[in-house]
């Protein structure tokens, strides 16, 4: 869900054609703020989980107006529509045949949850007809889920057009070229719901998704809401901005992300995309063994290998309500930007090595990190945590499972997988 909340956040300053329709703007400006996308994307989730995911019909539409109407009273400023309003404020809230952009906005969560494109889209159908329960509403909100659920399962760029075409009968044959130019505000399903897919379609990578998106106009945060939620699944969202996004939400916020970080993710320890890292590794105990550059050149082929197969680390997070405690942990050392108490948002878990050195922390399998102390966690991609770490950043770099054969993963060689990573493909 970062992807569509970060999208949210982003397009917002640009809302009502206020942008110059360009892919040059400054991404983190003092005007980007979430909306009421990213609220009732949290409600939306929050109901699925607090109903239970395999629920049925009625547990989980209930649960939806329940936490749609809470999640929206304590939000009560974040740009709802007229129609949501009254709903919200509603002692007995009924669907109201809208064909608005709304139920697409909020959807992202249901893409990840489920096991099939079939359920993915009956969930989807629900969590609209509560309020949207126009064809055209609900159309919306099963292409959305089904594209994100198509592009986290390993679907290609053109499968996804060629089902959200042939199922939906959306027009995706125009190029971002030719929809700019005359698109205009509009906050229907059927004019926001086909450009956002094509912004994701066009998209080079997560950040170019994000740029085009808010490249068109028209009804911007909503309509690059939708791209982000896709651009995530299909390529991951960069560490650095993930953690942007969540510095931006509440901890009431961050506390439903972490949950459904922890259902979606399930027990790593049963997560083939963690098991596969046997042979990182096997590679640094080897090397540990032996330092020599042919072993060194193992670790490295290990982790081009565990990229190349979509492989993640379990990595400790700070939770915000659990961050000023664990300052007092003899084990972890915070850096400066993140004493500040009010910037208390998902922050990474750092060790201080006996030089004075920081590092960031990763685990290559759940035996590893729970021969250490407990801590909330991620189960991150690998490529997309080592991007983040080869950059400009005060970590000397990461520090791979520290409670045993660990390896220092400095910058330089971070910097080396990545670039042979990208060769290779």
């Amino acid at each position: 869900m970062y992807g569509a909340i970060l999208g949210d956040m982003v397009g917002a300053p640009y809302e009502f054609d206020r942008g110059n329709k360009s892919k040059e703007f400054e991404m983190w400006n003092r005007r980007v703020r979430f909306t009421d996308d990213t609220v009732m994307t949290i409600a939306v989730a929050d109901a699925i989980l607090t109903a239970g995911k395999d629920s049925g019909e009625k547990e989980i539409k209930e649960a939806l107006v329940e936490k749609m109407q809470a999640w929206g009273r304590k939000y009560p400023n974040s740009g709802y529509g007229g129609r949501f309003v009254h709903w919200l404020g509603s002692r007995n809230p009924k669907p109201y045949g809208s064909y608005g952009n709304g139920s697409a906005m909020r959807v992202s969560s249901v893409g990840w949850l489920y096991d099939t494109i079939e359920k993915t889209r009956e969930v989807s159908r629900w969590t609209a007809e509560v309020t949207h329960n126009h064809p055209e509403g609900i159309k919306g909100a099963e292409a959305t889920a089904s594209a994100i659920f198509m592009a986290r399962t390993g679907a290609t760029k053109e499968e996804i057009k060629q089902y959200v075409i042939q199922e939906f009968g959306y027009n995706l044959n125009r190029t971002c070229d030719e929809i700019r130019p005359g698109y205009f505000h509009d906050e229907s399903c059927q004019k926001t719901v086909p450009e956002a897919i094509t912004a994701f379609l066009e998209g080079n990578d997560f950040e170019d998704v994000i740029r085009t998106a808010v490249s068109l106009g028209g009804d911007c945060d909503t309509l690059t809401c939708i791209a982000g939620g896709m651009a995530e699944a299909f390529y991951g969202i960069p560490v650095k901005m993930m953690v942007e996004t969540c510095n931006r939400l509440g901890d009431d916020m961050i506390d439903v992300l972490q949950v459904f970080d922890a259902i979606r993710n399930g027990d790593s320890s049963d997560n083939p995309d963690i098991e596969g890292n046997d042979v990182i590794f096997s590679s640094i105990k080897e090397f540990r063994a032996v330092t020599t550059h042919e072993n060194l050149s193992k670790v490295v082929q290990a982790f081009c290998q565990r990229i190349k197969d979509g492989g993640r680390f379990i990595v400790p997070a700070i939770a915000p309500q659990a961050l000023t405690e664990k300052l007092d942990l003899d084990h972890v050392a915070v850096g400066d930007e993140f004493t500040a108490e009010e910037d208390l948002a998902f922050k990474f878990q750092h060790i201080e090595n006996d030089d004075g050195t920081i590092w960031a922390v990763a685990f290559t399998s759940k035996e590893e990190y729970e021969k250490g102390a407990c801590s909330d966690t991620l189960v991150m991609d690998i490529e997309q945590l080592l991007e983040g770490f080869a950059g400009d950043t005060y970590e000397a770099g990461i520090m791979i499972n520290p409670w045993s054969e660990n390896l220092l993963l400095r910058k330089d060689l971070i910097k080396a997988i990545v670039e042979m990573t990208k060769e290779e493909k």
